[in-house]
């Protein structure tokens, strides 16, 4: 089994909160949702935070979480879908454990973002397309941070959650979907 912590990371939408609740919950690790660890502190939705401090701002909240949590173990964490997009979110999290990419295709990230006003990066005239863009820009930095790739799809939470055990325990480095 993976040593040290694990990260998951990909797009909003990709079921990094859900699956990292179960995950966490079938390993007996303790889940972290950065996302809602700087709601705590704020006292703001993440809306808010860009609102105020624009992107640039809420990255840098969000890369100093990162390394507190890195600075852990036994966590299993939820990042934002742009935690990748920092170098330094990405070398921190491979050096502090085991970076799981949630895999999945536009439409099921469509599918589960398009009736969610809470999402900043998608208050734009036409979010789908924005969407698109995010994931091609992002796809090669989620590929370049984790160690696992799982594809999330129209699999069950449990499939998933399975798929991801098997690659910690296999040691796996690559794609396991």
């Amino acid at each position: 089994m993976a040593q040290g912590n694990i990260f998951l990371v990909g797009m909003m939408g990709a079921g990094k909160t859900t699956l990292g609740r179960a995950l966490a919950q079938r390993l007996q690790l303790e889940f972290v949702d950065t996302d809602r660890v700087l709601v705590e502190r704020t006292g703001v939705p993440v809306a808010t935070i860009f609102e105020f401090e624009g992107e640039e701002g809420f990255r840098r909240r969000e890369c100093a979480v990162i390394t507190e949590l890195a600075a852990r173990d036994g966590l299993v964490v939820a990042t934002g879908g742009g935690a990748v997009l920092s170098e330094d979110n990405r070398r921190v999290m491979r050096d502090h454990g085991t970076v799981v990419y949630l895999r999945a295709r536009l439409e099921s990230l469509w599918e589960r973002t398009r009736h969610d006003s809470s999402r900043p990066l998608l208050a734009t005239p036409d979010p789908r397309a924005k969407l698109a863009e995010l994931l091609d820009h992002r796809d090669p930095l989620y590929r370049d941070a984790a160690h696992i790739v799982v594809d999330t799809g129209a699999q069950s939470a449990a499939s998933v959650v399975g798929k991801v055990i098997a690659a910690l325990r296999e040691g796996v480095r690559g794609d396991a979907a």
